[in-house]
């Protein structure tokens, strides 16, 4: 059974910036890609960013060049470096991943990260 964990989320002012880590156990292999989906306060589950085994990164347009997304070095652990929050960047920020590449988002979900942007 894949479980994923998030931390680093916290309260920030407009402006400001977190780093998130996430690390999934229970697979003794590599996926081939890990995400950042966050929830909002309106209960929608957003893609934030996704980076596959290889490094290539995708980001969502509201991403804006503002975040990072990075694979650790030790087996399926991911980051998101998020610079320049704004308050609409407030939600719950979870993590997931693809096995393979034909393989979809696994049924499991940690508790998330809470982040919230306010001055």
């Amino acid at each position: 059974q894949v479980q994923f964990e998030e931390s680093g989320g916290g309260l920030v002012q407009p402006g400001g910036s977190l780093r998130l880590s996430c690390t999934a156990s229970g697979s003794s292999f590599n996926f081939y890609l890990m995400a950042w989906y966050r929830k909002t306060p309106r209960n929608e589950r957003e893609l934030v960013a996704t980076v596959t085994r290889d490094g290539v990164e995708n980001y969502a347009a509201f991403v804006k060049g503002r975040f990072t997304i990075t694979r650790g070095n030790v087996r399926n652990t991911v980051f998101l470096e998020m610079n320049n929050l704004q308050p609409e960047d407030t939600a719950v920020y979870y993590c997931n991943a693809r096995a393979f590449s034909v393989s979809v988002l696994y049924n499991s979900w940690g508790q998330g990260t809470q982040v919230t942007v306010s001055s």
